[in-house]
């Protein structure tokens, strides 16, 4: 257990706890949580490269946490009337699909190796921002204007090209 592993796991526990500051219409301290677990991701990123802390099994728990963390944000903020369901159901529908043809793949005996793309990490990236924009315009009282329009349109980009790139990479690794 190492502590890139247990920042990670601890950022799991923030995913609860977030959820219901959200639910209850605490948005400051639902900001206040997001950006922890957000600063957490980065900082057990930097600990396990380059400090050499890097485990097999803090390959399987990050990727974990970063979707519990986006999903259940998602879900929540459509919940609460603060983004539209299509935007939920296709950030969610990638992730599904994503981790279908892993498991898939390692049932039909041809396990996957999955490493991130560029476009993913821009995807995941813009995700995160946008949920941060949205906490932090009801945290603070702020009207974000356009910006609420032109993040839901890049997630949605970022998330269509990351979704195909991904079933292309499954289809290419399936094919061979």
């Amino acid at each position: 257990m190492t502590l890139p592993n247990l920042i990670t796991i601890g950022r799991l526990f923030l995913v609860p706890l977030v959820i219901v500051m959200i639910l209850n219409g605490r948005w400051q301290a639902a900001f206040i949580i997001f950006v922890v677990a957000g600063v957490s991701d980065a900082v057990d990123g930097v600990l396990a490269k380059r400090f050499g802390m890097a485990s097999e099994l803090g390959a399987y728990l990050d990727p974990i946490a970063d979707k519990a963390l986006i999903v259940s944000i998602y879900l929540t903020l459509a919940i609460s009337g603060a983004i539209p369901s299509w935007l939920v159901i296709l950030v969610v529908s990638r992730d599904v699909m994503i981790v279908s043809a892993v498991i898939l793949s390692w049932v039909m005996g041809k396990p996957l190796a999955m490493a991130p793309f560029v476009v993913s990490k821009l995807n995941t990236g813009a995700q995160l921002i946008f949920a941060a924009l949205l906490l932090a315009s009801r945290a603070f009282g702020v009207d974000p204007g356009q910006a609420v329009a032109v993040g839901q349109l890049l997630v949605a980009v970022l998330t269509v090209a990351s979704m195909t790139a991904y079933l292309a990479f499954w289809l290419r690794h399936m094919a061979a």
